[in-house]
């Protein structure tokens, strides 16, 4: 994932590849999160991508990041610094409960749970997680999901880029990730006291185009599975990040 935001826009394109060989060449770490998914009763494809992003601000927020001390921070700081990759893989039975037994962090959505982890190497992961299935993770939303309330961040998907609900999770962990990085330390506090409450949706065309040209945080993807390198895929549309107005025209969701 690479990313833009209005204090950024006008970075020279040489200082931007520089940063972008830095980054490809320290070490590679992912950000492993694994959803729940039972044969029965699934959980619903918003609530999960929901899910997954509040899940990546918790561990973002948590005391074990946050510390200078703290027993994820050196880990996490080095993964920051490289390709910021997340991997979402799926459990179930037995399965998730050996992965909730790994050190990490369990979010409960509405029908959803999810599991973050410190960053592994790319060639490190668990045998716990390692043998989980990571592809072809597809949900659906059993009724289309209500207008999100004004005042709520949002991750707002571009309407012409389709992914699997696996990747979509992690699409939503790094819009959300890049809200938080965005963030003044008073707003960051106050998001955590909610709960990290959000909404996901897909844009319509009007209003995609209206959020790709307020400075919002922007994620664009690295192009490693499924999408087009550099293709734009969420925008962070939270409250506080905003422009002036307050509002970001567009018409429908």
């Amino acid at each position: 994932m690479t990313s833009t935001s209005s204090p950024f826009a006008d970075r020279a394109d040489d200082r931007a590849q520089d940063s972008a060989d830095e980054r490809d060449s320290a070490p590679q770490s992912v950000l492993p999160l694994v959803v729940r998914i039972e044969r029965t009763d699934p959980p619903a494809h918003t609530d999960a991508l929901e899910t997954a992003a509040r899940a990546v601000l918790a561990l973002l927020s948590d005391p074990r990041t946050t510390a200078a001390d703290g027993e994820w921070a050196e880990r996490v700081h080095a993964w920051q610094d490289a390709r910021i990759r997340k991997v979402v893989r799926r459990a179930r039975g037995s399965e998730w409960r050996r992965a909730a037994e790994l050190p990490g962090i369990t979010v409960t959505g509405t029908s959803t749970e999810v599991r973050v982890f410190p960053p592994v190497p790319l060639d490190g992961w668990p045998k716990e997680l390692l043998k989980l299935q990571v592809s072809g993770t597809e949900l659906d939303d059993p009724e289309p999901p209500a207008r999100p309330d004004p005042l709520l961040p949002v991750l707002w998907f571009n309407p012409q880029v389709p992914m699997s609900t696996g990747k979509s999770m992690a699409q939503a962990g790094h819009g959300a990730q890049l809200a938080w990085w965005a963030l003044a330390d008073a707003d960051r506090e106050a998001w955590r006291e909610t709960g990290f409450a959000l909404a996901v949706r897909t844009a319509s065309p009007e209003r995609w185009s209206a959020l790709t040209a307020a400075g919002l945080p922007t994620v664009r993807d690295a192009g490693f599975t499924e999408i087009a390198p550099g293709s734009c895929t969420v925008v962070a549309d939270h409250p506080a990040l905003r422009p002036r107005s307050g509002t970001v025209e567009g018409q429908g969701p």
